[in-house]
């Protein structure tokens, strides 16, 4: 889609319901932006006074063509959607997340934040339909993972990789499993869960919890099974991760590292050095699948976008290596253990390449080392 395109102006019926009361975004005549990139298919969207908006396809920003608003007009709509703790947030902290819902299939998880004195929106169109690892074209790994009952799954990668959907994918997949009581803690909610085998709780910070470090102390008094605990941000929220999994729970989080091996070293950097020979055994004991994961364009026409994962999974060498502090070997770890579902970044990019969904040039830009990768597709495995 290039400049002249246009965005559609067709408003959906009827507004959109509130979870907490008031107005929401797709109240106001910003609605039709979020209609327009659910309609393009666009993975963000991204919105500000006296430009035009513009959608994120295939990762590339484009313009959407429609008429600029004033300063005062867009500040008017926000304020309008925001409630008075959400204004609150943004006139101290500068910024608020939220979620919002594009009639009753789509959901947006919004950052509204302000530079150079005016205000903007950054949004995110979340995937809707059918959380299954098989729609998600996540490896059949993740379905012996979600049989796990207790310890700590976690997985990586930068903003905008996928992470929240891959554990939203998982949740639901442990709920048409078995009958275990699941809760979350997020900053916001951003996938909706309903109850099927499991009975589901998702805890909103703000409207529901008035911040992660008092949703934290609640937790284990909740009675879960299995727990969602959203980004790990801090060593509290790691040391509650880790607790929660030693007592018996299992632990879905996120992180951000660059690699399943890179995944120890931001853990340990969260403690004082005294304490990390303790993190390490709680790691080594704890650890049942640490992913990293990636989201790449293909050269589909029906999949904009295909997620590249790599999985270590917990066995005996890996929980040597761990333990020694050899995290940096983790890596022929899992090539070693290929039989048992592990895969490195390489051995999932060359699977895509040789699915055709992604051209060989995205997987030796994706590829930690090209030559390996330039092996590995000449037929030369390690």
């Amino acid at each position: 889609m290039a400049q002249q395109d246009s965005a559609p102006d067709a408003t959906p019926a009827g507004p959109t319901q509130p979870r907490h009361g008031g107005l929401t975004l797709m109240d106001t005549p910003l609605r039709r932006y979020f209609d327009a990139a659910v309609n393009y298919g666009a993975s963000d969207l991204i919105v500000r006074a006296l430009q035009p908006p513009r959608i994120r396809l295939r990762g590339r920003l484009q313009a959407l063509r429609a008429e600029p608003v004033s300063d005062e007009v867009f500040e008017q709509w926000v304020d309008s959607s925001l409630s008075p703790a959400q204004r609150r947030q943004l006139e101290v902290e500068g910024s608020v997340d939220l979620s919002v819902a594009a009639g009753t299939a789509r959901r947006f998880r919004v950052n509204i934040f302000r530079t150079r004195g005016q205000t903007a929106i950054a949004a995110r169109l979340l995937q809707s339909e059918d959380l299954t690892f098989e729609k998600l074209h996540l490896p059949p790994v993740f379905e012996t993972i979600c049989r796990y009952e207790q310890g700590l799954v976690l997985i990586s990668g930068i903003t905008g990789s996928g992470k929240s959907t891959t554990i939203a994918a998982m949740l639901e997949a442990i709920n048409h499993q078995r009958a275990c009581h699941i809760v979350t803690l997020e900053d916001p909610i951003e996938y909706l869960l309903v109850d099927d085998k499991a009975m589901i709780h998702q805890r909103e910070i703000g409207p529901d919890v008035q911040s992660f470090e008092i949703g934290l102390r609640a937790l284990l008094r909740e009675n879960p099974d299995v727990v969602l605990i959203g980004e790990m941000r801090d060593r509290v929220t790691m040391e509650a991760a880790l607790q929660a999994a030693e007592t018996g729970h299992l632990v879905f989080g996120t992180l951000h590292a660059p690699s399943t091996s890179g995944m120890f070293a931001r853990i340990y950097e969260l403690f004082a050095p005294e304490y990390r020979p303790a993190i390490r055994n709680m790691l080594a004991g704890q650890m049942r699948a640490f992913i990293c994961q990636r989201l790449l364009p293909t050269i589909r026409e029906d999949l904009h976008r295909v997620p590249a994962v790599e999985v270590l999974l917990q066995c005996p060498p890996a929980r040597k290596a761990i333990l020694d502090g050899r995290e940096h070997e983790l890596d022929e770890v899992i090539k070693a253990q290929r039989q048992s579902g592990m895969q490195t970044m390489t051995d999932s990019l060359v699977d895509l390449v040789e699915k055709e969904y992604i051209h060989p040039r995205t997987a030796e830009a994706a590829a930690p080392s090209v030559e390996e990768l330039r092996m590995r597709m000449r037929g030369i495995v390690s």
